[in-house]
């Protein structure tokens, strides 16, 4: 049996290997990535790898336990943490356990109750999301974008405003900017010296405005973006968005989160390029997404690197394993060009 078909991934055979990386994004796209990469923190090949997590969500068990306890968000922490896990097979029954019913508990997920009552027992939301790191053995750090308590609002092309992350992705209409209120909020300690200090940066996958767009907005991760000296890495969705991304391409989230970080900052984009089951796809298309593709190898500056990263399953999610060899290759071929380490005298992939 193989490594592969015994679930275990195969060693990185590359020239070069990152040794600190920073994955940034939110929803369920960003775990897939740490799922990839947590195995070669373990064997020791990266030294550090961080989270940045958007701290925006205001639906289901996250926006009670803001409304009601003024809690930060905690879904898409408690996604990180077991994502990030070497017991992610138990804690994915446990923590991501959600109770029927919509009185009391009903609704709330058993992870976002633990990190509920652990905020509580110490204090701070970021200690508990370090308690709860330690008790479950976290390979790597999960840090909030932000500690302040933001509201995400979008400008409309209308010039309608509207606020909350659940109506924005519900929205229908072309959004024409995003950001957060109150402005100025800043980025959780921490953040901004990962990002510099890192050699890999890979953001999303995960929806262009309620998911990756928050983080960048934040105007030190953005600036932090545009001076790290790491190749920074977009892993795009497999196939476009419905809601408030409807109708957008590879071209326009590459155009989008650069004119909300302030300025170009993406060395490469990694996208899906490979077969997707006929029925699967029927029933995406159905409901008015379409693969998200590019015919170009180079997109506004940006490399474009094809892979086949579809994992199994009933819906189009990124395979952790294949996403994350696609990422070192991406590596290994920036690693070759000695100019490409003195950015903005190279320029970009």
């Amino acid at each position: 049996m193989s490594t592969a078909q015994a679930g275990i991934p195969r060693p990185f055979d590359g020239d070069a290997f990152p040794r600190r990386i920073v994955a940034l994004g939110g929803g369920t796209g960003m775990p897939s990535v740490l799922r990839g990469l947590r195995p070669h923190v373990t064997r020791g090949g990266i030294s550090s790898l961080t989270a940045i997590v958007t701290m925006t969500d205001d639906g289901g068990s996250s926006g009670r336990l803001r409304r009601t306890r003024g809690l930060p968000p905690p879904g898409d922490i408690r996604n990180c943490l077991v994502a990030l896990s070497p017991d992610e097979d138990l804690l994915a029954g446990l923590f991501q356990h959600r109770y029927n019913g919509s009185e009391e508990i009903g609704g709330h997920t058993v992870g976002n109750l633990i990190l509920a009552a652990l905020a509580e027992q110490t204090g701070s939301f970021l200690k508990a999301v370090e308690v709860s790191s330690r008790v479950l053995r976290v390979t790597g750090t999960i840090l909030p974008a932000t500690s302040d308590d933001v509201v995400l609002e979008a400008i409309l092309e209308d010039g309608t405003a509207i606020s909350g992350e659940t109506a924005i992705a519900a929205c229908e209409q072309q959004i024409r900017r995003i950001g957060l209120r109150p402005g100025g909020a800043k980025a959780t300690a921490g953040v901004v010296e990962a990002i510099l200090s890192a050699e890999l940066v890979v953001i999303g996958p995960g929806s262009l405005y309620t998911s990756l767009v928050p983080n960048v907005v934040i105007a030190d991760i953005g600036a932090a973006l545009r001076e790290t000296a790491a190749l920074v890495v977009l892993v795009a969705n497999i196939v476009s968005e419905r809601g408030e991304a409807a109708g957008l391409n590879l071209s326009d989230h590459i155009q989008v989160l650069q004119e909300h970080a302030g300025g170009p900052f993406l060395d490469a984009a990694l996208i899906h390029d490979g077969p997707i089951d006929a029925e699967v796809l029927a029933r995406y298309r159905a409901e008015g997404a379409v693969p998200l593709r590019c015919s170009d190898e180079v997109e506004q500056g940006v490399r474009i690197l094809r892979k086949n990263l579809i994992g199994g399953g009933p819906k189009l999610r990124h395979d952790p394993e294949a996403t994350c060899r696609s990422l070192f290759e991406l590596w290994s071929e920036r690693s070759k060009d000695i100019g490409l380490h003195a950015r903005g005298v190279a320029g970009r992939l």
